[in-house]
């Protein structure tokens, strides 16, 4: 499969907001495969809260996995369950700061679509999620942040079902447009 041809999907938002099990609904529908969030792993693995050099390691972790998942895509598609838009969010939070790596990234590393997940679902309480009384403020970073990349998105919100349903009908919606 050609790069070029490859459409990229990707699940983004806030924590606790049903980015992956989104993103697998998702590549069952469509059948293909679904990149995971490469930084529950990793962070799954510290013993201390991440560094700014964790969050590179986080960065180039996602590019690479995303990229060893490409040759699998079928149907000439790819779902990413978030992206390294992430790191730069997560940097700029904790550190005040973005490395340039990642800065050059978003620069180069395209998505087609991004589905943004609302924070309408309640809290899951996660050894590895932070920040439940920011989640209104996330919101707002990311649609700033998909705004400055000049991103096509849509706001996906619901519960349960019907919120996978409207993830669905968006990208459905998205592919007979393109």
């Amino acid at each position: 499969m050609e790069r070029e041809q490859l459409i990229k999907i990707a699940v983004v938002g806030p924590e606790s907001t049903g980015k992956s099990v989104t993103a697998q609904r998702l590549a069952r529908q469509y059948d293909t495969v679904w990149v995971p969030e490469y930084a529950r792993e990793y962070c799954a693995g510290l013993t201390a809260p991440p560094s700014l050099q964790d969050e590179l390691n986080m960065y180039y972790g996602q590019l690479a996995l995303e990229r060893s998942l490409v040759p699998l895509a079928r149907h000439q598609l790819l779902i990413c369950d978030t992206t390294f838009l992430t790191v730069k969010i997560w940097s700029d939070h904790m550190f005040g700061y973005t490395p340039p790596q990642v800065l050059e990234g978003l620069k180069t590393v395209r998505y087609d679509y991004y589905l943004l997940m609302d924070i309408d679902l309640p809290w899951e309480d996660d050894p590895l999620r932070d920040f439940p009384d920011k989640r209104e403020h996330f919101m707002e970073v990311w649609h700033r942040e998909l705004q400055s990349l000049g991103s096509t998105y849509t706001v996906i919100s619901g519960m349960g079902e019907e919120r996978i349903q409207r993830a669905l009908a968006a990208v459905r919606r998205f592919l007979q447009s393109s």
